[in-house]
């Protein structure tokens, strides 16, 4: 490859590994754990904990602690390499089943915490029998009814990752 197309695929590369870091806040992620993932999705082969901080100019703490993370996501897995004691990742590359294991982690810690507070709300003030509660407790209700909903679709469909269907059908609203 010339010079220019190396250029241009490492501007590209830098482009994205910096957006995708931007996304992992709105996920509920650091943006370093998101820029790390975004390497490791777009590296042709696992690379290791000093490859990751060189590239993103990190530091080894750092590197570690997101690396450990995402692997608890389920993200990215460690690979051992023959003969080699240092350890190298890989990112889970099949974009329906990342959308599966953020899907499930969002669902945890952030539709299952609000689903609980929104019920121990309108416990509290069902019986509450002032307009101002009433009105409280029938928004909180129906916000409750559609969290609900959507953490059921969400659950559904997270569950889903070995099936074409949903998939399938989700490309026809494209």
């Amino acid at each position: 490859m010339n010079i220019t197309k190396q250029a241009e695929l490492e501007n590209a590369k830098d482009q994205f590994i910096a957006q995708w870091g931007s996304l992992g806040t709105s996920w509920g992620i650091n943006r370093t754990m998101a820029q790390i993932h975004a390497l490791l999705m777009i590296s042709s082969e696992a690379i290791s904990t000093n490859e990751i901080m060189e590239e993103l100019r990190i530091s080894r703490g750092n590197a570690n602690t997101n690396l450990r993370d995402l692997v608890g996501w389920g993200l990215i897995r460690i690979v051992v390499k023959k003969g080699e004691r240092m350890e190298y990742f890989e990112a889970e590359k099949d974009v329906w089943r990342m959308f599966c294991i953020i899907s499930r982690e969002r669902k945890r810690r952030e539709v299952e915490p609000a689903i609980t507070v929104l019920k121990r709300c309108v416990g509290q003030t069902k019986l509450i029998k002032t307009k101002e509660a009433k009105q409280f407790n029938t928004q909180l209700t129906e916000l409750l009814e559609f969290v609900e909903l959507c953490d059921s679709l969400l659950e559904k469909a997270s569950r889903s990752e070995k099936s074409s269907i949903v998939p399938a059908v989700l490309k026809l609203f494209k």
